[in-house]
């Protein structure tokens, strides 16, 4: 006979945030309307990956030694494992050193054992801020590269903007795991291959930079003090289009690079579908950095984590691109979307006049408290699948989600002080608990097939266990009836059925899998009954039968 032990997870949720005095943790919580999956946050100072369920309470970690700390980014990949950025929190001897410094990237699974490792920092080169796993296995890395005072003259930097004896440039390279610690870089773009200057003509890359607008001026954004140039802090990857964007704060810029390029393409100025090589496809944000325009046309400010918000033919974002605009005015940061039109035909992005389109934004959010979503350095956000929009202020350690409608139903505030827990109803210092970005898995997401999810505790110390309280109603049963669900997954109607002569299906319900009834009925007295799911989002849910005697689980496909 059949045995089973069901679990089926109920969410009872309670928000009052004066009265309650949450500082740190969960500080809202609308179960309803959030949505349903879980958070994966890498904080600053402290070695841990964490991921949470909507209630704040951590149902998986990856831990690490004391003495590592995060080279800012995580991901999460369908089968469970992780892609993770890490570096010694010892740094004094490292020959690159700045903030978003990286040097290790890491691919460990479900259960945290290593499976693969890549260290890019020695004298020469530091890999920092982001990296972006590709649908084919292998992973986009940026890096800085070294270039010496005399190098950077060479190719027309202006001497006296030289403080320092080296200049650091980025580079993109694509790395193709071999084995535990084999490697194979099978693609690489240089941003020192695509300068030009405007201020000594006896020098080869000396050009006019609003005539090669792909090109980027070595003498813009000259922030002296600063080894660490362009600096490109985040890079995302469009396989129908092969086309990577980054971001570049210094430059106030976002940019597209043609990846259909070869790497000797790439270095140069033909090549790919674009035609144009490793130079720029497309350039926006900040018309002065190639003195196009004045800064009444500039859009964007030290942006970060630029990225497509429709990736396939068919989505309804499809092109659209969002974006933290992390220093939009001096004491707020804001989240915008815009979409470039892109001629499929010539495989260009459109120009008018001096500047690519579009002018400006489509949609932009400014929370109604400004302050209260505030990065100047980071910040992250992500548009989900239900129309909600996941935003972490990265410098303040905020996250929210907000919904269609710009309401915000969902709250955390990073429980650590330089790394370290604290508890609730503490008030954290400014700048205390960074967490550089957050990313929300739908409940659906194949790494949580089979795993286990259950509350594990609490990042912070003293928790209000009640405030969106877990619980779970677990049952024994053995022996019941032989049941049966069909279709499942089901796109329309799916049938409930008993096989036994004495069991009736009494009662039914659809729950999702954080605890939201989305369909139930009472008193049926039937040996089969049919639902209707055309009501129901697509996903996966709990069938109850009986007031959870039976629970089974249920797909629902549309």
């Amino acid at each position: 006979m059949k045995k089973a032990f069901l679990c089926l997870l109920f969410v009872t949720v309670f928000y009052n945030l004066k009265a309650q005095k949450h500082t740190v943790g969960l500080v809202k919580a609308d179960i309803n309307k959030a949505f349903a999956g879980y958070t994966l946050i890498y904080p600053d100072n402290q070695p841990n990956v964490y991921l949470l369920n909507t209630c704040g309470q951590i149902v998986h970690t990856w831990t690490d030694t004391l003495d590592s700390r995060p080279g800012n980014v995580v991901h999460l990949l369908e089968d469970g494992s992780i892609l993770k950025t890490k570096r010694n929190a010892n740094t004094t001897q490292d020959a690159l050193w700045a903030e978003g410094g990286g040097g290790t990237v890491e691919w460990r699974d479900w259960n945290n054992t290593l499976l693969w490792s890549f260290t890019l920092n020695d004298s020469f080169n530091r890999l920092h801020h982001d990296i972006e796993p590709m649908p084919n296995g292998n992973i986009l890395m940026v890096s800085w590269e070294k270039k010496t005072k005399a190098e950077a003259i060479a190719k027309g930097r202006i001497e006296d903007s030289m403080l320092h004896n080296e200049i650091w440039v980025d580079k993109i390279i694509e790395v193709k795991p071999l084995g535990k610690d084999g490697y194979t870089i099978v693609w690489e773009w240089h941003l020192w291959d695509h300068l030009l200057q405007s201020v000594d003509s006896t020098k080869p890359n000396y050009g006019n930079p609003l005539t090669k607008i792909g090109r980027v001026d070595i003498n813009y954004a000259i922030h002296s003090a600063n080894k660490h140039w362009a600096s490109i802090h985040s890079l995302n990857y469009n396989d129908v289009f092969d086309q990577i964007v980054v971001s570049s704060p210094w430059f106030n810029e976002a940019w597209i690079i043609d990846h259909s390029t070869s790497s000797q393409e790439a270095a140069s100025r033909l090549g790919g579908f674009s035609g144009k090589g490793g130079d720029l496809m497309f350039r926006w944000g900040n018309p002065a950095a190639y003195k196009g325009g004045d800064k009444s046309l500039q859009r964007l400010f030290f942006p970060n984590d630029v990225q497509w918000m429709g990736k396939k033919f068919g989505d309804d974002n499809f092109g659209k691109f969002i974006v933290a605009n992390n220093r939009f005015a001096p004491n707020f940061s804001t989240a915008s979307i815009f979409q470039p039109v892109f001629d499929t035909y010539f495989w260009d992005y459109i120009i008018v006049g001096n500047t690519y389109l579009p002018k400006s934004f489509i949609w932009t959010y400014k929370m109604p408290d400004s302050s209260a979503f505030y990065s100047p350095v980071s910040a992250s956000v992500q548009p989900l699948s239900n129309g909600n929009t996941l935003i972490c202020s990265g410098n303040q350690g905020y996250l929210f989600e907000m919904d269609s409608k710009k309401e915000i139903i969902w709250e955390y505030i990073t429980p650590l002080n330089a790394g370290i827990p604290v508890k609730q109803g503490d008030i954290l210092p400014k700048g205390s608990n960074v967490t550089v970005e957050a990313k929300r898995y739908a409940a659906d997401f194949s790494a949580f097939t089979g795993r286990n999810l259950m509350p594990k505790g609490y990042l912070e110390n003293k928790p209000d266990t009640a405030f969106c309280k877990l619980y779970s109603n677990i049952s024994a049963i053995e022996d019941y009836p032989s049941l049966s669900v069909f279709p499942n997954p089901t796109n329309q109607n799916v049938t409930i059925t008993t096989h036994t002569g004495t069991t009736t299906i009494n009662s039914l319900s659809i729950v999702s899998v954080l605890g939201e009834v989305m369909w139930e009925a009472n008193d049926l007295k039937t040996k089969s009954f049919t639902v209707n799911t055309s009501h129901i989002p697509q996903g996966l849910y709990y069938l109850s039968i009986n007031h959870h005697q039976v629970v089974v689980k249920l797909e629902v496909k549309h």
